[in-house]
């Protein structure tokens, strides 16, 4: 069983609601922590939110990050009879959404409601053969008109979230909760700051916290984070789908074999120096990790690019089911990506990183 901050910490942050472009609540809780192991916090004017962690001035600056938001909805339309339209935000397969509850946050608090389903004695035989287009479903939150549910506060632009409690399951390593993509990448990213704040002495300025709007197109807060920050080396903290389920060619990671050592994906290829020092540090101490090649990208595609160029890499863990109402992550897999990013942090001074530049 994990220790009781880090279970408090992954509870706050999976239940709290954080669609792209509304990630107050989940920065609220990354500020309550942060703020305890700095003063120095910084933002970019989008919403992504960092600690400054000082070590060495004269060693390279770090910028380590997970991204606050999670896939979800925007209401776009009431209809007469009180259904909610809605619009994806991030990427969602329809086959995951039908009679699944969701929340709608408004000004006047959280409205419930449970996407629409049609019962199987009344399909006909084509809608039994096709999935339903996710621009025929609503979301129905029990009312009867347009005017209930605007006297509820429902309004066009507001965001809707999954509902799904956090659970520790049978097996105790393995915890189940919406949003592990990519609240795994914000609480190691609050942890990290503990860490440094602990044990003082780091040979470089880190910037640790997350970014928003990453499930958009574009991944949006890294642009603005990297233009703020202006970093010499990029750390993505990222969850990645898990290759270990019925049905699944076996591509991505498997739950308790370690972290993912992504090595290309169609925005990215790592850095041959960086992937060296990853994995030498994973072999010298003993860190479990896996090889991945993936299909998705993440917030280390755009800061690669930034300025003359940032060294980038993304630390990460295999999970199952994400894009959909409930993910499993692996507890192991966790703590070896915390171990692989405490390690390198600590080894990263001037030269080290001099050392991996291409010349």
């Amino acid at each position: 069983m994990e220790n009781e901050f880090s279970l408090e910490l992954w509870k706050r942050l999976t239940e709290a609601p954080g669609a792209p472009g509304f990630e107050g609540p989940v920065r609220d809780i990354m500020k309550e922590y942060i703020s305890q192991y700095t003063n120095e916090l910084v933002y970019d004017n989008l919403g992504s939110m960092f600690g400054v962690m000082r070590g060495d001035e004269n060693g390279p600056r770090i910028m380590v990050a997970g991204h606050m938001d999670e896939v979800g909805f925007m209401v776009t339309r009431i209809s007469e009879k009180g259904f909610i339209s809605f619009q994806t935000l991030g990427g969602w397969w329809g086959q995951v959404l039908l009679a699944q509850r969701v929340q709608i946050i408004t000004g006047q608090g959280v409205i419930q409601g449970v996407i629409s389903s049609i019962p199987p004695h009344v399909l006909s035989d084509d809608q039994r053969n096709r999935p339903m287009d996710v621009r025929n479903m609503y979301v129905d939150i029990g009312v009867d008109t347009r005017e209930e549910a605007e006297r509820l506060g429902i309004r066009p632009g507001q965001p809707i979230l999954p509902i799904c409690p956090f659970q520790v399951m049978a097996n105790p390593r393995r915890i189940m909760a919406k949003a592990w993509d990519n609240r795994y990448g914000c609480s190691l990213a609050v942890e990290l700051a503990k860490e440094l704040h602990e044990r003082p002495g780091h040979p470089n300025v880190v910037y640790v916290g997350a970014t928003v709007q990453e499930e958009l197109a574009g991944t949006r807060g890294a642009k603005t984070a990297a233009e703020l920050i202006q970093p010499d080396l990029f750390l993505a903290l990222d969850a990645s789908p898990a290759g270990d389920i019925p049905g699944v060619r076996e591509e991505g990671g498997k739950l308790g074999n370690g972290l993912l050592m992504r090595i290309y994906d169609p925005m990215y290829v790592m850095p041959v120096g960086l992937r060296e020092l990853l994995i030498a540090t994973c072999e010298e101490e003993k860190i479990p990790y896996q090889i991945y090649v993936a299909k998705g990208g993440t917030d280390a595609g755009v800061v690669q690019n930034h300025g003359k160029g940032v060294p980038s890499a993304v630390i990460g863990i295999p999970s199952r089911y994400i894009h959909s109402h409930a993910s499993i992550i692996d507890t192991a897999d966790y703590e070896a990506a915390k171990r692989l990013l405490f390690s390198i942090i600590r080894k990263l001074d001037r030269q080290t990183w001099e050392s991996i530049l291409p010349r």
